[in-house]
């Protein structure tokens, strides 16, 4: 099965570029945007050999896994705080894409995916999907954005400091083509739900509607300092609230994030 995109994404004006290997999919959507290609692009290889995530951390690769960036030129005048609500945009599109993919088990279950504040996706409490937003500003152009997508589809990286797993291990028997095509049908039906941040409250919802460690414990290492109390919700801008142990809430913009146990011990 090759790469294509959904019949909605086309309809919508989105192109494609698919690689047997790359480095990195978002470099590499950032240099076409840099050579003047039009958006919004979607880059997907078949073998990714210099991914990364996020704080310039790696991205390991493992062959039939999923690695595809979308190149999505900004609209004039679209605020920053607002671009950066489009990590929800992608974490909405990734969820009803693996879910589409995976349906009911054969017990009729669904899948536990949920999805972690601010940009990752978890199965049954294990790291399956990484997502990667990236700004740039280019001369003559204006800022673009690409948005990373990677997803253990075949497998997980072994030795990373928390628990990853992926499709297969599950027990699903999804490829990265058919999954790309879900994703990609998926993010058009979750960006015109944003409208440009004009409808994140619904973007909002969708995604609490599924997070992991909502009313629960949580722990937010976020410059320099600790914090400690309940996930209570996301605001309007995205910013993770935490309830503290005295009643009052702080806001975290962004961080190194632990819930349930993992934030008690740490």
């Amino acid at each position: 099965m090759t790469f294509v995109l959904d019949p909605a994404a086309t309809a919508a004006g989105y192109r494609i570029e698919v690689h047997d290997s790359l480095g990195s999919t978002s470099t590499q959507a950032l240099e076409r945007a840099r050579e003047g290609a039009p958006g919004p692009l979607w880059v997907v290889t078949r073998e990714q050999t210099g991914g990364r995530g996020r704080r310039g951390k790696g991205w390991g690769w493992i062959q039939g896994n999923h690695a595809a960036s979308l190149l999505w030129p900004v609209p004039a005048g679209l605020a920053p705080d607002r671009v950066a609500t489009l990590g929800f945009v992608a974490g909405v599109a990734v969820d009803r894409a693996l879910r589409r993919a995976c349906g009911p088990g054969p017990d009729g279950r669904v899948p536990d995916f949920r999805l972690k504040w601010p940009n990752d996706v978890l199965l049954g409490g294990a790291k399956l999907v990484g997502i990667l937003l990236e700004m740039e500003t280019l001369p003559g152009r204006g800022a673009v954005v690409t948005v990373g997508i990677g997803i253990n589809v075949t497998g997980a990286p072994e030795g990373l400091p928390y628990a990853a797993t992926s499709l297969a291990q599950a027990g699903y028997a999804v490829d990265a083509p058919g999954l790309f095509r879900l994703l990609t049908g998926a993010w058009v039906e979750a960006e015109r739900l944003w409208d440009e941040g004009r409808g994140f409250s619904r973007i909002r919802d969708a995604w609490l509607s599924v997070a992991a460690g909502l009313g629960g414990p949580v722990n937010a290492q976020s410059g320099g300092r600790a914090v400690t109390g309940t996930f209570e919700t996301i605001d309007e801008g995205g910013r993770l609230v935490v309830r503290l142990p005295e009643g009052n809430r702080i806001a975290v913009s962004a961080g190194e994030v632990h819930f349930g146990a993992a934030a008690t011990a740490a």
